[in-house]
């Protein structure tokens, strides 16, 4: 893995060309007490996000559109499908789940289902970098029921079981739900139209 992942673009970025795409660096070996250490220097930095997986430290800046957009897309088929489906929902956004000594990080979305929780029962992860550190051992430890990943084009929908996560075409939490259709969905351009389609295709 590359210390800092290339910006892609048509032409070279400018000091004033808006941030599209993460630089990621990769410190390790790296001990729980230093990543606490260099949390507290960032308490409040929208821009910066540390991810902490069993002795390998990310750190990604910043969070570019297309993530941003793609991330809010999924969280609005989300919120569509919940309300079409009278199903009682609590959207907890993106917030540090923590596994003490092991793993921290920030989902782009989780939600929980029923009742509000500590832990969600559903996080959202939209990854644009391929080398991007996983969070999965994270939210396994978590003991997290449903994991959707976007990366290159397609959500991989994943379920935990007793071995770890397992990918899956459809949701569990969201009975009906598959990957394929958000997909179909997500290639819209415009937001507003993708998630108009989304609705159509739920009846």
């Amino acid at each position: 893995m590359n210390s800092i992942a290339e910006v892609s673009g048509e032409r070279p970025a400018t000091a004033f060309d808006p941030p599209t795409e993460e630089h990621r660096v990769e410190i390790a070996p790296c001990s729980w007490q230093r990543f606490e250490q260099l949390t507290a220097l960032f308490p409040e930095t929208k821009s910066l996000r540390l991810t902490y997986i069993d002795g390998v430290l990310e750190i990604m800046s910043p969070v570019g559109e297309r993530h941003e957009r793609h991330k809010r897309t999924l969280g609005y088929f989300v919120d569509t499908y919940c309300q079409i489906r009278g199903l009682r929902y609590y959207g907890r956004g993106g917030f540090t789940l923590r596994e003490s000594e092991f793993a921290a990080g920030e989902p782009d979305e989780s939600y929980c289902f029923g009742q509000d929780k500590a832990v969600p029962d559903l996080v959202i992860e939209v990854v644009i970098s391929s080398d991007a550190l996983s969070k999965l051992p994270l939210y396994q430890a978590k003991g997290i029921p449903e994991v959707w990943i976007w990366r290159k084009g397609h959500l991989l929908i994943h379920h935990l079981g007793v071995d770890g996560y397992a990918q899956a075409t459809h949701s569990r939490l969201l009975p009906g739900l598959d990957a394929q259709l958000m997909d179909r969905c997500l290639a819209v351009a415009d937001q507003y139209d993708a998630v108009r389609l989304f609705r159509e295709a739920l009846g």
